[in-house]
């Protein structure tokens, strides 16, 4: 007997169309990232994209959006695993960068094509100042518990000590450990905690 047909959800599809373009621009950068490619990534037809998305920077964004919404979820889990002292919520939350999923060069791929249109796309430009400010907020809200002061300061500099090791990490885990990054990201921190 025949298996009955079943369709999809709308959000399953949607969902596919999300991950085959990670996993395209990842693999292929900007330039190779088109409807056709992210079709037969997802196994789909082109039209499919058109129905769930107004086209392929739409379905781009809504990747951004989507990659950034799992890192906030991994810096969180690591911020609640750390238990109810400050500092060590702080430290975990700088060093969840360091750690899977975060620490991962397929999701370095993924955000250099982001980055690269950061400027070009005016949305994207929009998701990637959006999620940063997060960031940073919930990074200032966590110094201030450590009790430091120029937070907004401190948040910028940690962001990019951290943006900086993450990078170099993926980009070529031979140079320094995790460990390692953690210890720097430490060391700058204490500046701000003195």
């Amino acid at each position: 007997m025949r298996a009955a047909f079943t369709r999809e959800t709308a959000d399953v599809r949607r969902q596919a169309l999300v991950a085959a373009a990670e996993t395209v621009l990842a693999r292929d950068g900007v330039a190779g990232t088109s409807v056709r490619s992210i079709c037969a990534e997802a196994g789909v037809s082109p039209g499919l994209l058109r129905h769930y998305f107004e086209g392929v920077d739409a379905l781009i964004a809504a990747a951004y959006e989507a990659v950034g919404q799992r890192i906030d979820v991994a810096f969180e889990t690591a911020v609640e695993a750390a238990g109810p002292d400050p500092r060590a919520r702080l430290t975990a939350y700088l060093t969840a960068s360091f750690q899977p999923p975060v620490l991962d060069p397929q999701l370095l791929a993924t955000w250099i094509a982001f980055w690269s249109l950061v400027k070009t796309q005016p949305e994207i430009g929009a998701i990637h100042a959006t999620g940063y400010a997060a960031y940073r907020a919930r990074l200032e809200s966590l110094l201030a518990d450590c009790g430091a002061r120029e937070t907004r300061l401190a948040a910028v500099a940690l962001t990019a000590v951290v943006d900086g090791l993450w990078l170099e990490l993926c980009l070529d885990a031979t140079v320094f450990t995790p460990a390692e990054a953690t210890v720097i990201a430490e060391r700058v921190l204490e500046g701000w905690l003195a």
